[in-house]
C-alpha cells in the first residue's frame, strides 16, 4: 500500500446545508495528492454533499475548501475547471446531444477566444472515447443509449477535461459488474501512470477496499474514521456506521479487507 502524501484538496470546518438544514457539519478533511481516495458511508450521510462542496458546486454555510492551499471560493471558475473535474450523480445532458459532443464539452475550459478548438482538443477527445470504449457510439444520441453506456460517456467527458483531480460520485452506477471492474481499473491506471488524484463515492465496500489508497468513512455528516483500508475497515466500524454485523477477512486475490455481511439467516 502506498503511503499518503501531502494534501491537494482540503476542507476546514466545512458545514454544508440545503435550505438551512446542515448535512455536513464542521468537517475537516485533507485529500492526499496523487492517491485514490474513496468516500464510504450509509445513504444520506453526506458523501455526495461533501463531494459537491469540494468541487465548489455547493457554497459552504461555514468553513473553507482549499485547492493547493488557496481558497477555492477565490479562484476563477475556469481555473478550477482546468484543475478539477467532477462527475455528479445522474447528470442530465442537453436534449439531442451526441456522445462525441458531450465528451468535447470537457475541453471547453482549455479553450480561449483566440483558439476555440485545436488538434490537441481533438486528440484528447478521441482518446477519452477510446479509453472508455465509447468510440463506436460517438455519433449516437445520448438518449438512445443504455444507462451503462451513458455513464461511460459522462466518464469520457470527465477524462477529456484532463484535470489533475477527478471527483466522481458513484461512477459505477448503471454499470454491470464487468464494466464496474473495467472502470475502476481504468481510474487506478490513470492514478498510477498519470498521477491523477481520484476522489470517488462508492457503495460497494469491497470495491472501495480493493481500489482505495485512502478511505474516508462518513457518518451523520462527519468523518467517523479515515486511513488505509486495512486500518479503517473493521467489524466495529461496520457495526457502528452501517448498523450491520459482519466478518472481515482478507481478500484472497488482493489481500485487502473483505466484508462479509451477516444476516440473521447467516449468523450461527
Amino acid at each position: 500500500m502506498k503511503e499518503t502524501s501531502l494534501p491537494i484538496l482540503t476542507a476546514r470546518k466545512l458545514t454544508l446545508a440545503y435550505q438551512g438544514n446542515s448535512i455536513v457539519n464542521e468537517l475537516d478533511l485533507a485529500i492526499p495528492s496523487g492517491k485514490v481516495t474513496v468516500l464510504i458511508g450509509p445513504n444520506g450521510c453526506g458523501k455526495s454533499t461533501l463531494l459537491k462542496g469540494l468541487a465548489r458546486l455547493l457554497k459552504p454555510k461555514i468553513g473553507t475548501v482549499y485547492l493547493n492551499s488557496v481558497s477555492i471560493a477565490k479562484l476563477p471558475t475556469k481555473k478550477i475547471a482546468k484543475n478539477l473535474g467532477i462527475l455528479p450523480q445522474n447528470p442530465i445532458p442537453p436534449e439531442g446531444l451526441t456522445v462525441r459532443e458531450l465528451v468535447a464539452q470537457g475541453r471547453y475550459p482549455h479553450q480561449t477566444w483566440l483558439q476555440q478548438w485545436s488538434s490537441e482538443d481533438e486528440q484528447i477527445t478521441e482518446q477519452a472515447l477510446l479509453t472508455t470504449g465509447m468510440l463506436e457510439f460517438a455519433d449516437r444520441a445520448l438518449n438512445t443509449l443504455s444507462g451503462g453506456q451513458r455513464q461511460r460517456a459522462w466518464i469520457a467527458m470527465a477524462l477529456a477535461q484532463n484535470t489533475d483531480i477527478l471527483l466522481l460520485d458513484e461512477p459505477t452506477t448503471f454499470l454491470d459488474l464487468a464494466h464496474q471492474v473495467e472502470l475502476l481499473d481504468l481510474l487506478c491506471e490513470l492514478n498510477q501512470t498519470r498521477g491523477r488524484t481520484i476522489v470517488m463515492v462508492l457503495h460497494d465496500l469491497n470495491q472501495a477496499c480493493r481500489y482505495a489508497d485512502y478511505l474516508v468513512v462518513i457518518r451523520n455528516g462527519e468523518v467517523y474514521t479515515q486511513g488505509i483500508p486495512e486500518v479503517v475497515i473493521t467489524e466495529t466500524t461496520i457495526k457502528e456506521v452501517f448498523g450491520l454485523e459482519s466478518k472481515i477477512i482478507s481478500d484472497p486475490v488482493t489481500g485487502t479487507p473483505l466484508c462479509i455481511p451477516l444476516s440473521r439467516r447467516s449468523r450461527p
